[in-house]
């Protein structure tokens, strides 16, 4: 999985999302040379959650069906 910025460059890429106790670990690297770990615990789950209130959490739920737009042919 990718993270991008407003200029469509790669920020971040997740190679894995492992389980350690209660903990959500993200492995990955930061912007392409910076191996990082990350770790949500319960409490940042919630605190994410209540930033994605109502049609943002349907957008999540939603987004993995969506299609891809195109991409532009600059001329």
């Amino acid at each position: 999985m990718k993270l991008y910025g407003p200029d469509n460059a790669e920020l971040m890429r997740v190679t894995a999302l492992e389980r350690d106790g209660n903990r959500l670990l993200v492995r990955g690297t930061v912007l392409g040379m910076m191996p990082i770990t990350a770790h949500l615990d319960a409490d940042q789950a919630r605190a994410a959650l209540r930033l994605l209130r109502g049609r943002g959490l349907l957008f999540l739920l939603s987004l993995p069906f969506r299609r891809r737009k195109p991409a532009r042919s600059g001329a």
